[in-house]
């Protein structure tokens, strides 16, 4: 699942990687974040290589709804219930300190069993029609961490057998490592910053200020694949004392045709065209779960990301709920 490591020099013409995730046309995105970083966390995942980083996303599990309010299996991402909703004037941490609070008091559901798979359908952001079907990406990863699998359009299940727990491949951890770190956060930001600050998952750089290494053990935890409620409240209200965030004061459309807030942080410049870049978490005004994550320059152009379709807990790779 080389998915959510720091930036790797991929070419555009290389098959889709048999360890899953990759979406076509992530070395574009993957050289234009690079910005020379080279930390490695203990916890990530790697399918957000569009961060240079480990900040960003790239691949479903952009850390979205997974059986929120339900209590088995078969949850999906619910869309949008406002489309007319605007935010203009409201600041990132009011915002992300109201989500919180809607957050929180969302009833989880089951929490997968350790053979169960995580399937998740996502758009490429863009979306790139030119390769049709070939633009949504279907993923599959075992809860325990022992598997994964992909199908890119028509092509068949590609089944990898890994060892994600326990540190056994590198800075890779399971769905269920992720897990039980998002329920010991604690419940206020300043706890929540304090833990993950003590924990150092990702070594802090000593070149960039502490709210960047902050924003960076943050974004990270927002990739989980099964999501707390009160553990992303939790990841809230830590970002909500992290500046430089900025709300979009209008609704803005996912490739995946999902009407969400957009939540903007600096990236920094393109090393490529020296425009000024940004990550955009893309954010369901319905239930404030993230649903989508890309990276975006200055004048609007995305350079590239997913945004989640659908997301399922199944009993085997190939299933879809």
């Amino acid at each position: 699942m080389d998915e959510m490591t720091e930036v790797r020099d991929l070419r555009a013409h290389v098959p889709v990687p048999d360890r899953a995730r990759l979406a076509p046309g992530r070395a574009r995105l993957a050289e234009a974040a690079r910005t020379g970083e080279s930390r490695r966390a203990p916890w990530r995942r790697r399918e957000f290589a569009i961060v240079a980083v480990v900040a960003s996303v790239t691949a479903v599990a952009v850390a979205a709804t997974l059986l929120v309010g339900g209590k088995g299996t078969g949850r999906t991402v619910q869309p949008a219930a406002t489309p007319g909703v605007r935010f203009k004037g409201v600041s990132a941490a009011e915002f992300l300190r109201q989500a919180a609070d809607a957050v929180q008091v969302q009833q989880d559901g089951a929490v997968p069993t350790a053979k169960q798979w995580i399937y998740t359908k996502s758009a490429q952001e863009p979306a790139d029609k030119s390769h049709g079907a070939l633009g949504d990406l279907e993923n599959w990863i075992r809860y325990d961490g022992t598997a994964s699998a992909s199908r890119l359009g028509d092509r068949p299940l590609d089944i990898t057998k890994m060892h994600l727990e326990n540190g056994g491949e590198g800075d890779d951890r399971s769905a269920r490592e992720m897990y039980r770190v998002l329920t010991a956060l604690p419940a206020d930001g300043k706890g929540t910053l304090k833990a993950l600050r003590e924990q150092n998952a990702i070594a802090d750089s000593k070149d960039v200020p502490q709210a960047r290494n902050d924003y960076t053990e943050i974004s990270v935890l927002l990739s989980a694949d099964v999501m707390p409620a009160k553990g992303l409240a939790s990841l809230y209200r830590a970002l909500a004392l992290v500046p430089g965030g900025k709300v979009t004061g209008h609704l803005v459309e996912t490739a995946a045709g999902r009407r969400v807030i957009a939540l903007d942080y600096s990236r920094g410049e393109n090393p490529k065209t020296g425009e000024s870049m940004h990550d955009q978490w893309l954010i369901d005004p319905g239930n404030y779960r993230i649903v989508g994550m890309r990276l975006v320059e200055a004048d609007g152009k995305v350079l590239g990301g997913n945004s989640v379709v659908t997301k399922v807990v199944v009993d085997r790779a190939g299933d879809r709920g």
